[in-house]
């Protein structure tokens, strides 16, 4: 199997990278410096048409495959971690209902999040159910017309302000991850409140906060296939945007990349430019070997999703694992050739460098990722 990519997908790489320049490089470090979610640049996505591109056509996206996307992810990533992240979770939060909603809900929900004129935020994670997802506490009571939610989510991105959150809840606790149950969950809904706004180290554009559930009411159209199968909605959405977090960290890692190769050309000591050193060649190439594995690992685990193929569970954990190291590995080294100069706040590569460190983390740590490759690898012992 090639990854050589057909011509409309290097041409999309090519008007996304065009995009990136000229539109997001100029903002990427203030975006960064002033911690404040850019609504400029969602404004930006959502006239370009990237923020539906991977819903469906009928529901007014692009119908965009996984590979694609990852492509758009990549180069937007190359520039601003943030601006790929504004694209890449309203994919994710997207997906749930994309896989599971009744076609009403499809055609309630889907069309404003294509149009970019509602944000979508997914929400898993509590404090005590992050890396282990089956231990979930918000609980969903049945009652007439619906579900009261009840409980707490943490570290959700686009918290406060999303439209529309892809939740999850226990609906039978007896029976464990089967008792899991998906619902569409509006800010609106009573009950609904934003709670603590995390102050991070890197994607200080992105807003990640608690989301906290007090009797909230959801009507019973908005459970997202059927009873029970909420952990299974959540799983395959992490199989299908894994690859995304693998691209969001190519496309840091290729930045990084781009600045340090450009720095050794230009940067002289010993009266020539330090390209010409054995050391930073060595260095060089070893960032530039691991980004191109990365990158074809990315690929390659995209494309098993497009197809649902067996081992696409894997894959998408190889893929995101090994890009996620490979941009905290290449980030730090390319801090390393600019020396001082990389250690401060007018050159990119330390905030490349905190972006990057996240991607080892969210979207199951690269240690989870890890326990399910060697799981798929070994079958039950």
């Amino acid at each position: 199997m090639t990854y050589t990519l057909p011509e409309e997908l290097e041409d999309l790489r090519g008007q996304i990278r065009e995009l990136a320049l000229s539109k997001v490089a100029p903002r990427a470090a203030e975006i960064d410096r002033e911690g404040k979610y850019p609504w400029d640049i969602q404004k930006l996505l959502a006239e370009n048409e990237l923020l539906g591109y991977a819903i469906p056509e009928e529901y007014g996206g692009s119908g965009a495959s996984l590979l694609a996307c990852c492509i758009v992810a990549e180069e937007l990533a190359r520039i601003c971690a943030t601006t790929s992240l504004i694209f890449v979770v309203q994919k994710l939060a997207a997906y749930p209902i994309v896989l599971a909603g009744s076609e009403e809900t499809k055609k309630k929900y889907l069309p404003p999040l294509a149009r970019g004129e509602w944000l979508a935020s997914f929400c898993l994670t509590e404090r005590e159910a992050g890396s282990d997802a089956g231990a979930t506490k918000t609980t969903a009571k049945e009652v007439e017309g619906g579900y009261v939610l009840n409980g707490e989510k943490c570290f959700i991105t686009n918290g406060g302000l999303a439209q529309v959150y892809s939740t999850f809840a226990v609906t039978d606790p007896e029976m464990g991850v089967k008792g899991i149950s998906a619902f569409v969950v509006e800010k609106s809904f009573e009950g609904f409140s934003v709670g603590a706004i995390e102050d991070k180290m890197g994607l200080r554009g992105a807003q990640v906060s608690e989301i906290r559930f007090e009797e909230c009411f959801v009507p019973k159209e908005n459970m997202l296939g059927s009873r029970g199968e909420g952990f299974s909605i959540a799983m395959k959405t992490l199989d299908n945007s894994r690859p995304l977090v693998g691209a969001q960290a190519l496309g840091i890692a290729q930045g990084a990349l781009d600045v340090a190769v450009q720095w050794a050309k230009e940067r002289k000591q010993f009266g020539s430019p330090i390209g010409k050193l054995q050391g930073i060649q060595f260095m060089l190439a070893d960032m530039k070997t691991q980004v191109e594995a990365a990158r074809q690992l990315v690929y390659r685990s995209a494309t098993l999703c497009d197809m649902n193929h067996p081992e696409m569970s894997m894959f998408s954990a190889m893929a995101k694992l090994y890009a996620s190291d490979t941009a905290m590995r290449v980030t730090t080294d390319a801090v390393q050739v600019l020396g001082g100069y990389g250690y401060m706040k007018n050159q990119p590569l330390e905030r490349m460098m905190r972006d990057a460190k996240v991607t080892q983390i969210y979207e199951g740590t690269n240690q989870v990722q890890r326990v399910v490759i060697a799981r798929r690898l070994l079958g039950k012992i």
